[in-house]
């Protein structure tokens, strides 16, 4: 296994959550515009939503509708998650090939890890739903930490694993993972399958832009 491991371009593999691993696109979109109606907000577009997947919950209410109150923006974000969590009944898959993807990756001696823009609740029931705990090492979300694309994440992860940013590699299907990994001065592989097209992914200069996760052990 370790020699296995001394043959890996990188040893430590940071990877985004909605839209890289699991298929949340959905459910994200009817709780933010459930959220949103509830607390009496103008509805925002599917599109307008799909750009701030990925950032901080409360940053990202704020980035759909400006300058609103803090205290309206934490009832928006209080109803989204109980309704995220608790009460849609939208799935949320592992996107086809990724539970395998993360049993090769394991098993080749990779280090792996999450940076994610969920809340820690968000993400633990998550990893429970999916069963996936036993993958990661670590993981970071954006209420113990600053969000998406400031750098703190991926430097806290190295940090606690002791890993050199060149030896690993952000994986992620936004714009704001390419700029946290460039941030960070880390390598990033970016998914073209996830809520963000790859034109916009590539302009941030991605070592690679994967169209299915089967593809990273390729790369990696």
């Amino acid at each position: 296994m370790m020699q296995q491991a001394n043959a890996n371009k990188f040893k430590l593999l940071v990877f985004d959550w909605d839209g890289t691993l699991i298929d949340s696109e959905a459910r994200i979109i009817e709780s933010m515009q459930i959220a949103s109606e509830r607390r009496g907000l103008i509805a925002v577009g599917d599109d307008d939503i799909r750009h701030v997947i990925g950032l901080e919950l409360n940053q990202a209410i704020r980035q759909l509708y400006g300058d609103i109150a803090s205290d309206l923006i934490e009832q928006v974000a209080d109803i989204y998650r109980e309704h995220y969590v608790y009460q849609s009944k939208i799935a949320t898959p592992l996107f086809s090939g990724a539970l395998e993807t993360l049993t090769h990756l394991q098993n080749q001696g990779y280090e792996m890890a999450v940076a994610t823009g969920k809340g820690r609740r968000g993400l633990d029931s998550a990893m429970e739903e999916s069963e996936l705990q036993s993958y990661f090492t670590t993981t970071r979300c954006a209420d113990e930490t600053r969000s998406k694309p400031h750098p703190q994440m991926l430097e806290e992860i190295l940090l606690e694993l002791n890993v050199k940013p060149s030896d690993a590699v952000m994986i992620g299907d936004t714009h704001y993972d390419m700029k946290m990994a460039q941030a960070a001065n880390i390598p990033a592989v970016a998914v073209s399958y996830g809520v963000q097209k790859k034109q916009n992914l590539m302009r941030h200069n991605p070592i690679a832009c994967i169209d299915c996760i089967t593809i990273l052990p390729t790369i990696v």
